[in-house]
This record gives structure tokens, C-alpha cells and sequence, in this order.
């Protein structure tokens, strides 16, 4: 087994086709058949039943496709690992989740080239699942994220708590209005929402992150709950508006990563995030 055959199998498994495969990949039918047939033989098991609409996964193939991601982003992990430039001494993965990556982290990525520019940095985005799961394979150095799982030989440590704020295009209009959107800020968050309004109905918009509520209703007006670190900037140019008497939420941020590393990168990294979370702390404590 092989990467090219790894690649093939999720790109047939993608697009349900092995000529649309063959087509994403820039390579030949027959070639696309060769790979996945290989592959079988290797695993001594078939993968797709193909049919006049396409190739379609077996039951064996669809417990192997959780395996195949995870063996091509080990392989992708280890051939950047493995092929960094000599004035690179080390490489470090961070995830998070895409609000951190609004302010928070890429000023410790700017830190982090000053501090230490032989150090190669792969920033990403994803969700709490795929952080905590990455975290466990080994694939991912740390982890930022709201809601962590707590798993063995692996810490879980607080950040700062993000405020959220309710901000609307239109401070005039009263509140809730029907343009409302609710942001799936998680458990702690949907308890806080639900207990200061009980009564509210089920919105007609939901989104699962802060970003895409903010796109909405600047192009569409309303309101949502985002952090006061993303709003800053609409704030100050009178494109966004806190709403009047709206309570503020607390929402904790974490960072998750090995108990046991014993490697230098990640210890300078963690310090980093350390010292950047304080500022955040400042920043959030009452009367700032």
C-alpha cells in the first residue's frame, strides 16, 4: 500500500466514480482501477461495488475509509516532516478553531517567526471532533478549542474566556428580531442562551461558527453572538452595534496537547500561547 493508492481510493470514494476520479487526479482510467485493485489485494477485502451510477463503498470500505484519512494526513504530516529545508530545525501542527484564528493566534504565529524562524509552523482550522482525534493519532502538536474532551495522556488547559457580545447592523430596531441567527457556540453556550431567553423561539437561521454569522448579516442585517475580539474592528467602524442591555456570555478557550511531549517546539509554543492568553485576560477582566 501506498500513498497514491490511499489518495486514489478517497478521491473514487469522493466523487462516487472512478472516471470522475481519474479526471481529479490527472491520470487514466485504467490507472485509478490498477491502484484501487491493488489496494484490495493488499487488504484482502473489496472496496467499492461498481454500477452503471458510479463506484460505490462495500461495508469494508467504509470502516477503511476513516483509516485511509487518517493514513494520508500521517503521510502528508511525515513527507513535511522529513522534507523540511536544512534552516528549518524543527516543524510544529497547531488546529483551532477558526475564531481563534482571529487575532489570538495569528499574532503568536508572528511571535513565534521572531522568537523562533527555524521552526516550520502549519496552521489549521477544524472542529473540536477532528482537533481532539488528531490530537490522539499524533498528527496534531495542539489543539485549540471551546469544548475539549479530556483523554488519557493528553492535557487540557485554560486559556482565556472569550466574551461574547450580541451585535446587530441595526441598534434602532428591537430585539430579538427575525433576522436573529443563532451561533452554535456549544453546550456551556446554548445553557447560558437558553436560561437568559427562555421564551426565545427556535431562530430561522443557525450557523456553527462566528465568522459565517458575521458574513451573514452584514450582507443581510440582524444580529448574532460573537466574540468581542472579532467585532472589535466592525464595532469601531460603526458597521456592527452591541445591542442595548444585552447580556455578555462567557465562552472558556482551551489548549489541548500531550501530557508526555518531550519536544523542545512545543514547549516554546505552548509558552507563547501562555503569554498571549494573558494579555487576553487583560483585556476581558472588568473595568478594561
Amino acid at each position: 500500500m501506498d500513498f497514491e493508492q490511499v489518495r486514489t481510493f478517497l478521491s473514487v470514494a469522493a466523487n462516487g466514480s472512478f472516471l470522475e476520479a481519474a479526471k481529479r487526479l490527472h491520470v487514466t482510467q485504467s490507472t485509478v482501477s490498477a491502484r484501487i485493485q491493488n489496494l484490495e489485494d493488499y487488504l484482502g477485502t473489496r472496496l467499492f461495488v461498481r454500477n452503471r451510477a458510479g463506484a460505490s463503498l462495500t461495508p469494508t470500505g467504509k470502516r477503511f475509509l476513516r483509516h485511509a484519512k487518517s493514513l494520508l494526513l500521517t503521510l502528508e504530516q511525515a513527507r513535511h516532516d522529513v522534507g523540511l529545508p536544512g534552516r528549518f530545525r524543527a516543524s510544529i501542527t497547531v488546529g483551532a478553531r477558526i475564531a481563534l484564528w482571529e487575532g489570538f493566534l495569528p499574532q503568536w504565529v508572528g511571535h513565534m517567526r521572531e522568537t523562533a524562524p527555524d521552526i516550520s509552523i502549519r496552521s489549521e482550522i477544524s472542529f473540536e471532533e477532528d482537533l481532539m482525534r488528531r490530537l490522539v493519532e499524533g498528527t496534531l502538536d495542539i489543539g485549540l478549542m471551546y469544548t475539549p474532551q479530556h483523554s488519557p495522556g493528553l492535557e487540557v488547559e485554560h486559556l482565556f474566556d472569550e466574551r461574547l457580545v450580541l451585535l446587530t447592523t441595526n441598534p434602532e430596531q428591537a430585539w430579538p428580531g427575525p433576522d436573529y441567527i443563532y451561533v452554535n457556540w456549544g453546550p456551556a453556550f446554548y445553557a447560558q442562551h437558553r436560561d437568559n431567553f427562555p421564551d426565545l423561539e427556535r431562530p430561522a437561521q443557525t450557523v456553527n461558527i462566528g465568522w459565517l454569522g458575521i458574513q451573514l448579516i452584514l450582507c443581510n442585517g440582524g444580529s448574532c453572538f460573537v466574540p468581542i475580539r472579532m467585532a472589535e474592528a466592525f464595532i469601531d467602524s460603526q458597521r456592527l452595534f452591541v445591542v442595548p442591555d444585552s447580556p455578555e456570555f462567557k465562552l472558556p478557550a482551551y489548549m489541548v496537547y500531550p501530557r508526555e511531549s518531550e519536544a523542545e517546539v512545543v514547549s516554546q509554543a505552548l509558552a507563547g500561547l501562555r503569554l498571549f492568553a494573558e494579555t487576553e485576560r487583560h483585556k476581558s477582566s472588568p473595568g478594561d
